[in-house]
């Protein structure tokens, strides 16, 4: 774990991954110069076992689908450690986890979990057990998790170590809480812990010799029938509560037919020929909807083109997830819907019915359309979608100007993939 190799590697990844200050306030810009003079002092007691993590800072952030959810963040010297111990417990625990788990694992992605659970429901199983672990993250036991951490970590010190990572502790407004349960969010241990946690689940799903798809706390078991599907979650709740000491919620986990289920942002329907797509979850839809609604505020004064660059920079990262999807026609809305919003921010810039009526003719519309569309007093929405603003600012106007649209950029990426 203390190698130089390693721990150049954990350097390495802690500074490209970035991120907020602990409780010390050290940035990870600021991490490699203090550890050429402290670094020492820090090795010695790492060696000798004495050495204690700081509390981890409380960040309360939103959930998409409502709620908080806490974070813990260590401070930048916690998180290299952590990093260094991740990256030797995971050749050691990975190679024996599940194929049907995806989550915070080298080489398997969100996209790979999506493809196995569509070939499930292919297959004939038509109805989906989906297990909500409740607070999983905050409910981990530390005396289980650690003894599923030493069925293959000999060395006491890294054992006692990661004990200690996991009892550091939460800051919370200057006041350290204990923390007799749980695993920090957003540590670079907690991926590989929760792993470790969960491989037991992952195991007994497949003695049983269950299709399901796990990705980190989020599970899915897919089976041929409803009754068996209420079968399936009574039974795996209780290898939940009573092994792993866990907690399931029993308000939000269900039983669902495939066409109704989710995983993962994404959705499930039955095409032509027995083929099953993949759809966008439209919980997806609406949040980006929301956030594209923020991006084109007719309230929000900036540069048109820093105003598309933030709109493309949202849109890419987006689509570069859900191209996953089939079928272009929800693109295709979005994009009428979004040249719409478009439309709607240049109206309101240009303002007084003089201005409207002089861009409109210079954009080719007759003098009468001009004067008349100039002078009208409806509404930003409305005149957004006339057939005369729509000829004034058509789909080739935006894309002269950079804006990148869903369909095209969703065509270009699956012809590359």
């Amino acid at each position: 774990m203390l190698s130089k190799e390693n721990l150049l590697a954990a350097l390495n990844r802690v500074e490209a991954n970035r991120g907020a200050p602990g409780v010390d306030g050290m940035t990870t810009v600021e991490l490699r110069s203090w550890l050429l003079v402290h670094w020492p002092g820090i090795r010695a007691e790492l060696d000798a076992g004495t050495y204690r993590p700081a509390p981890v800072r409380q960040v309360i952030i939103p959930k998409p689908g409502g709620g908080e959810r806490m974070l813990g963040v260590p401070r930048v010297l916690d998180r290299l450690i952590q990093q260094a111990i991740a990256q030797v417990l995971v050749p050691i625990f990975d190679p024996e986890f599940s194929g049907s788990s995806f989550g915070f694992r080298p080489g398997r992605s969100a996209h790979q979990a999506v493809r196995v659970a569509r070939r499930a429901v292919e297959d004939g199983h038509r109805w989906v057990v989906d297990l909500d672990l409740d607070r999983f993250f905050d409910r981990v036991q530390h005396d289980v998790l650690m003894a599923r951490v030493a069925r293959k970590v000999a060395d006491r010190r890294v054992l006692r170590l990661i004990r200690r990572y996991l009892e550091a502790g939460i800051m919370v407004d200057g006041i350290k809480m204990p923390s007799a349960e749980g695993t920090p969010q957003g540590s670079p241990l907690s991926p590989v812990l929760s792993n470790i946690m969960l491989d037991d689940l992952d195991r007994e799903l497949f003695r049983r010799g269950h299709r399901f798809v796990r990705y980190a706390d989020d599970v899915r078991v897919f089976v041929r029938s409803e009754r068996a599907a209420h079968r399936v979650l009574a039974s795996v709740t209780a290898v939940v509560e009573q092994r792993l000491k866990l907690k399931v919620n029993r308000d939000k986990s269900k039983v669902v037919p495939a066409r109704a289920a989710t995983l993962l942002g994404f959705g499930f329907y039955f095409a032509r020929g027995g083929k099953v797509g993949i759809r966008v979850d439209p919980k997806a839809v609406r949040r980006l909807k929301e956030r594209l609604r923020e991006l084109t505020s007719r309230r929000w004064s900036i540069a048109m083109p820093e105003r598309i660059g933030k709109i493309n920079r949202f849109t890419a990262g987006w689509m570069g997830y859900f191209q996953l999807a089939d079928g272009s026609h929800l693109f295709r809305e979005l994009d009428k819907w979004l040249h719409r919003r478009m439309r709607q921010i240049r109206w309101k810039e240009w303002k007084l019915p003089r201005t409207r009526r002089a861009r409109l003719r210079k954009l080719g519309i007759n003098e009468q359309f001009s004067r008349e569309w100039g002078n009208s007093s409806k509404g930003y929405w409305r005149i957004a979608g006339s057939g005369v603003l729509q000829r004034a600012l058509p789909n080739a106007y935006w894309d002269d100007l950079g804006l990148r649209m869903l369909k095209p950029t969703w065509q270009r990426l699956r012809s590359a993939g």
